[in-house]
């Protein structure tokens, strides 16, 4: 049966009507909103680590340099033809959140502040198939910057092991390992208790001459040159072959005279113009000598290499080169607050290092030896006030360092000490000991 259409008609509006009122219906219906989202709380931060690397051994090279890094920290920092620098470990702190530390530290003598800075990174000291651990840079406010590489080394460490062992805090101390490769001297000249020039092989002794000053030893030890004082105006340079036993006046109107490194050169002080003035010749010519400088000076105190001898007038430090034009440092700045100048002071350039000086001079109303670096102008005091220390005359080696004493009654020694302030001992009775071999 078909429907009519007037039925659907009917249909199509019934159904029309109802979409309009539930259309209607919906759109006066809000929508209902969608549900919160629960806010998650913030994580914790991650702990930071507090440990840091200790019991490391760093190196470096151009200038080679080490530096130990204990259990409170950096402990000493060492270089090739310096002695060592002790250290006093200070706080260390991590670098942000990187694999990095500071430790600081001040140097014990100068007080000067020290910065070690400790990557944990791969590295390499370009001299070596070493890999290290640790990439390090150490910023010493007189010294300068140092880069290098480290690595752990608890071997190195033997306190490390003590601490574990014993809980005695005497016996956790740092320690310095002990000089022991030095070499004592096998020829050495000097003034006996009267004023008598005496050289010595070993501990037997022979005289010279009853009277001179201003001793100078050959490299060798089998050469001599003093001053003799023939009058108060009247001085020679005189030379002494052990060999022969025999002495020569070697250059009148003369005095202080010094042999170079090499032994072929002399240097000497000489009036010119009413001033002193250095002079140069060779021990086999000295009928050729030659005037190094024009500048007047006061003393002389030997050479600082094969092409440069070391003088001082009353306020600078001459650099009086053989084959360039002269230079000068400030005595001042080089003496520090502590120290006096004068003329009766001694420098002396350190055979092994043409930077480091050993100084003896007056502080207060005692004589100190002190040793200064021309670079980093760093000064660090070697003996203690109540030696009354002058004098000073360095080993071959380059490790120890004479020197003379004098008692309150007068009595003068000869001391030696290591560069470190370490190994004080009593050698001899005199004063003003030159060394040779």
């Amino acid at each position: 049966m078909v429907p009519s259409p007037i039925r659907c008609l009917r249909t199509s509006s019934l159904l029309l009507s109802l979409a309009a009122f539930f259309g209607t219906t919906l759109a006066q219906t809000p929508a209902k909103p969608a549900p919160a989202q629960k806010k998650t709380p913030p994580s914790p931060p991650a702990p930071q680590s507090k440990h840091y690397p200790i019991l490391l051994i760093a190196t470096g090279t151009e200038p080679f340099w080490s530096l130990r890094i204990g259990m409170k920290g950096a402990e000493r920092l060492e270089r090739v033809g310096y002695p060592p620098v002790p250290l006093e470990p200070g706080e260390i702190e991590q670098e942000g959140t990187a694999e990095a530390w500071l430790y600081h530290a001040k140097d014990s003598p100068t007080q000067a502040d020290v910065t070690v800075r400790v990557s944990r990174e791969a590295c390499s000291d370009n001299m070596s198939d070493t890999k290290y651990s640790f990439r390090i840079l150490v910023t010493h406010t007189q010294i300068g910057e140092l880069k290098g590489c480290a690595k752990i080394a608890p071997d190195q460490f033997p306190e490390f092991k003590q601490k574990n062992l014993d809980d005695d805090p005497e016996k956790k101390k740092v320690t310095p390992p002990a000089i022991t490769n030095f070499k004592p001297p096998v020829a050495v000249a000097y003034l006996d208790a009267t004023g008598k020039v005496m050289l010595a092989r070993g501990e037997a002794a022979k005289l010279v001459a009853p009277k001179g000053s201003q001793l100078s030893l050959s490299r060798d030890g089998k050469r001599m040159l003093y001053t003799r004082e023939d009058s108060a105006s009247e001085l020679t340079i005189v030379l002494y072959d052990a060999a022969t036993a025999k002495s020569t006046d070697l250059i009148r109107g003369a005095q202080a005279a010094f042999w170079s490194p090499d032994d072929l050169q002399i240097a000497f002080l000489k009036l010119s113009d009413g001033a002193l003035h250095v002079w140069t010749t060779s021990s086999n010519t000295p009928d050729k000598a030659v005037q190094l400088s024009n500048t007047p000076v006061v003393t002389l105190h030997g050479w600082q290499d094969v092409h440069t001898v070391l003088a001082t007038d009353s306020s600078k430090l001459y650099f009086i080169k053989t084959e360039a034009p002269p230079s000068s440092a400030d005595l001042r700045e080089i003496y520090g607050s502590n120290f006096q100048i004068a003329a009766t002071d001694t420098l002396r350039a350190s055979p092994i290092n043409s930077d480091l000086l050993a100084i003896s001079a007056m502080a207060g109303t005692t004589s100190n030896v002190f040793l200064y670096e021309l670079k980093s102008k760093r000064r660090v005091p070697l003996t203690l006030p109540n030696l009354y220390a002058a004098s000073p005359e360095w080993s071959r080696d380059g490790l120890q360092i004479f020197f003379t004493t004098r008692d309150p009654a007068k009595n003068s020694s000869i001391y030696r000490i290591f560069w470190d302030g370490s190994g004080l001992k009593r050698i001899r009775p005199g004063s003003d000991v030159v060394i040779g071999q």
